[in-house]
């Protein structure tokens, strides 16, 4: 085999707000916790089991960063799709510490959200082009109406 390949993707629910920081430099990045489930019932008991995995995500895209602090918070369900990434540093007591995280970078990662955006302007937005819908039916009624009168005057001697 030639080459490799280092892809994750997760499905699951964000454990937590998420953690957005700013650089000196300007950029952002954020920090989320996913958690993914499996369930299963056990042969021997019958009974409904579960196992959560949590999985560390940081985003470095400042686009995709931008859009989960507008539209992301606690029990969010994404799709994320990024790379497997440990990063290795020493504490202040001397001992070295590793971290094991899907990393999603510039142009090398994907998030969709997949549960539907219940916030204010959405609604409005809705209660707009509802009331707009309601307006142009009102007027194409109050058309028909008008035409409806017109045509009583020709004559209905038409066979079919």
């Amino acid at each position: 085999m030639s080459g490799s390949i280092n892809k994750v993707i997760l499905i699951g629910n964000v454990g937590q707000d998420p953690e957005i920081r700013s650089f000196q430099t300007g950029g952002k990045v954020c920090n989320l916790s996913i958690a993914t489930s499996e369930r299963w019932r056990d042969r021997e008991s019958n009974e409904q089991k579960e196992r959560t995995q949590w999985h560390r995500v940081v985003v470095f895209n400042e686009n995709l960063v931008n859009l989960i602090e507008k539209y992301v918070n606690k029990g969010s369900k994404l799709y994320i799709e990024g790379q497997l990434e440990t990063r290795k540093w020493t504490d202040s007591s001397g001992v070295d510490k590793y971290a094991t995280e899907v990393v999603l970078r510039n142009f090398k990662g994907e998030i969709t959200f997949l549960d539907s955006r219940g916030n204010n302007n959405e609604n409005q937005i809705e209660s707009n082009n509802n009331n707009l819908k309601q307006e142009e039916n009102n007027q194409l009624n109050q058309s028909v109406t008008e035409n409806s009168n017109i045509n009583s005057d020709i004559d209905d001697d038409i066979p079919f």
